[in-house]
């Protein structure tokens, strides 16, 4: 197995454990404060293995609105993702979420005047088929949760877009740096109205998710230099997997055969669009803040 497989194995697992333990939180903590404390820990992880730029030169920009209205829709699509985990079923939320392609692969289209081949159309057609198995709108009760996801869908098909355009212009340290910062300030003050003083063991947990979401955002980053995209990007659909697992171990959610037959769908088209992609760049769906904060 090449290296940069199972690095990007162990980069999915992490998210997932940090994914894991947002939703541990529970809704009774507003996700504001959550992106708040994680995406300040997140930065851990960057800080302590940063080489060749400084700090200092973090506003030093080629494409400073680009890079604003990057920072606007991450930050927001995060929220929506947090909200999700902490109000609908895993399966759910990652089979939503996979989706990120076809916002992604249209605003190529639409904005980067990007070619997509008939088949790569097809097999998107057929990813939204299967979460439509999983959802299944007017036979199951959608959530306040499923909109959230959705939403975090579009957002994170415009943060990719733009991360694509600015990303080999932009340094690293102002692609993280700044997102934390308007992160802690967005997520800072949005959380006073509805502030609770995290216990010692819910600052373990935020803790956790920042190292765990950091520590995989640098790892995929490790993965991708060492192996080629088209190895690497198929990992990524081993979260629906770990989403099975963790939902039935800890949170007491099991897929019946309809939706496990919808995931199914999803984990084969989405496979074989990423195997198929003739375009050597990776889309990520932003399940977690960090994942495309790199």
């Amino acid at each position: 197995m090449p290296v940069g497989v199972l690095l990007a194995f162990l980069a999915y697992a992490s998210f997932s454990m940090a994914d894991a333990l947002i939703k541990v939180t529970g809704p009774t903590m507003s996700v504001f404060e959550i992106a708040f404390f994680t995406t300040s820990f997140s930065i851990i992880p960057a800080m302590l293995t940063k080489r060749g730029e400084r700090w200092r030169d973090l506003y030093k920009l080629r494409h400073p609105w680009l890079v604003h209205l990057r920072c606007a829709t991450a930050i927001t699509g995060t929220a929506c993702v947090m909200y999700a985990f902490t109000h609908i079923p895993f399966a759910d939320v990652y089979a939503i979420g996979f989706l990120t392609p076809i916002v992604v692969t249209m605003l190529g289209v639409l904005v980067l005047k990007e070619h997509v081949a008939l088949h790569r159309w097809l097999l998107l057609i057929i990813s939204f088929l299967g979460v439509v198995l999983v959802i299944r709108p007017g036979v199951r009760d959608l959530q306040l949760g499923h909109l959230a996801i959705f939403c975090s869908v579009f957002l994170a098909g415009v943060t990719t877009i733009v991360l694509r355009h600015i990303a080999p212009r932009e340094r690293r340290v102002s692609l993280v740096g700044i997102q934390v910062f308007y992160s802690g300030l967005f997520n800072g003050i949005l959380m006073l109205p509805y502030f609770v003083m995290p216990s010692p063991e819910q600052l373990a947990v935020f803790v956790g998710i920042g190292l765990l979401g950091g520590t995989g955002g640098l790892l995929l980053i490790a993965a991708a230099r060492r192996t080629p995209a088209n190895l690497v990007a198929p990992v990524q659909y081993s979260q629906l997997i770990w989403a099975i697992v963790f939902g039935a171990a800890f949170f007491g959610e099991y897929p019946d055969y309809v939706a496990v037959i919808g995931l199914v769908i999803v984990l084969a088209a989405g496979l074989a669009n990423v195997l198929t992609e003739k375009l050597k760049i990776v889309w990520k769906p932003r399940l977690f803040f960090f994942r495309t904060g790199l």
